[in-house]
This record gives structure tokens, sequence and C-alpha cells, in this order.
């Protein structure tokens, strides 16, 4: 059975981000300054107007979960798959430094933390696309998480980055337990993509508790 978390994308544009979706009938996208993301809601052939209509030239936007054959003129290319990784209990804490949350005051030094050392896919303003927490240290951004992409019943966990400066003190593990268990709290479903080249991330989401749901295609597509 086909969840919203086999096609995320879609499902969040279609739900917890209908508001702000670019949108040609089933073909959606965030605007350039949240994600460069692109969603369909079915594996059919991918219409040339709609793309033509959401997508500029000389731009990539990347799809996830689905990815219906592109029309003339335009160029798929698959990725490697990510691990989808999903938390269906609580997880364990001990404690830490203060947690706060990042708002538009905050925006330049998410900006900055986040073009050195999570660079792919965030944008100016996706810290708008949901929550957004961070721990500082001497008063400057140590480490953040957020959320990003979701539907009624699911959230994903996103952004997770520490400064070089400060990596060893546990930050990830406890933005991320600390938010995996506020969702939970809510009744809504965790959830997570990560390379699986990343092997040091892989190993520190599943020892916290999370498992690999499935692998989940990813693609670029733009103009050939």
């Amino acid at each position: 059975m086909h969840t919203a978390l086999d096609n995320p994308f879609w499902s969040a544009l279609d739900s917890i981000h209908r508001d702000i979706a670019l949108r040609v009938g089933d073909v959606a996208r965030y605007p350039a300054d949240f994600a460069p993301f692109l969603g369909v809601a079915l594996p059919d052939a991918l219409p040339a107007e709609a793309l033509e209509r959401l997508v500029a030239p000389a731009e990539s936007v990347y799809l996830l979960g689905v990815a219906p054959a592109a029309p003339p003129g335009w160029m798929l290319q698959a990725f490697r798959p990510l691990a989808q990784m999903v938390c269906d209990t609580p997880l364990p804490t001990a404690g830490g430094p203060e947690i706060v949350p990042l708002g538009p005051a905050q925006r330049d030094e998410v900006l900055a933390l986040t073009a050195l050392v999570y660079p792919h896919y965030f944008r100016s303003r996706t810290v708008e696309l949901g929550r957004y927490y961070g721990i500082y240290e001497d008063g400057r951004l140590a480490a953040m998480i957020g959320e990003r992409l979701g539907s009624a019943d699911s959230r994903e966990m996103s952004a997770i980055c520490t400064h070089p400066d400060f990596t060893g003190r546990g930050y990830a593990r406890h933005l991320t337990a600390w938010l995996t268990n506020q969702t939970l709290a809510h009744g809504v479903q965790p959830f997570l993509h990560v390379s699986r080249e990343n092997t040091r991330a892989l190993q520190l989401y599943e020892h916290l508790g999370y498992r690999v749901r499935r692998d989940i295609g990813f693609w670029s597509l733009r103009r050939a």
C-alpha cells in the first residue's frame, strides 16, 4: 500500500504546503526561494506544458519517490536512491544544552550555517516551511534541525547539521531526539532522508532508534 511517504514532495505540496505550491494540474513545485522540488500526483508521463510553466530555462528541479517519463526536450537524471528512515517510538534522551526556536530574526545565521555544511537544497525561505530550532554556543549558532516535508500525519526531520567548530558534542543527537519526540507526542510520524554514502549519519540515526523504511528514488530534471 502506497502512503504519503512514498511520494513526499507531492504529498507536502498537496497538503501542508498547498498554500505556497505552484501547481498546474497534477504537477506542483515549491517556489524557487523555498526549495528546488517538484512533485507529481501519478507516475504517468510528465506534461510538457506544465513543466514549461513551472520550471525556468536552465533551472534544475528534483523529484523524490515518483518520477514519470520526461517529455522530449527534458532530461531526467537518476541519482542513487536515498534511505528513507522513520521512527516509531520515543527516543532516549540524556539532556543537553538549551534548544531555541529559529525564525526570521535568525535567517542570516541559518543561511550561513546551511551554506557551510548543508548547502544543496536549502534556500532563502526554506526556514518558513516548518519549525526550526537551534543550539547556540558562545553566541554562535552551533547546530540546528527543522521540519521540511510532511503531510497530515507525518513530518520530515531536516537540515540536521552542526558547525565544524562544534562537532563531537552530541548536538545533532540531542536535537534529533528532542524534535522526534515532540513530533511523536503529537501523534505524527517522524521521518528523514539520508544519503547511503553518509554512513556516519545513517549509523547515528539507527543508533538513536530510526529504522530504514525503504530506499526511495531521487532524480533531477532540467531542460536538455
